[in-house]
């Protein structure tokens, strides 16, 4: 069954932010989709199995801090 988290993300800016983000979190298991939008600041990420500290630990590595939206 797919999960989809939204989490707001101020930090990101730029294309580099977008890359960073997508980049960790794609590389998890269970991720199909991320959708990263500069101008809301959201985060969408959508698949199986999914679980929100990992996600929020993923966007942390990428250097940005990540709230439940």
């Amino acid at each position: 069954m797919s999960q989809t988290f939204t989490y707001s993300v101020p930090g990101m800016t730029c294309d580099h932010c977008r890359a960073a983000i997508t980049a960790e979190v794609t590389a998890l298991g269970g991720v199909d989709a991320v959708d990263v939008d500069l101008e809301t600041k959201l985060v969408r990420i959508s698949g199986e199995q999914l679980d929100d500290a990992t996600l929020v630990a993923a966007i942390d590595e990428a250097g940005y801090a990540a709230v439940p939206a």
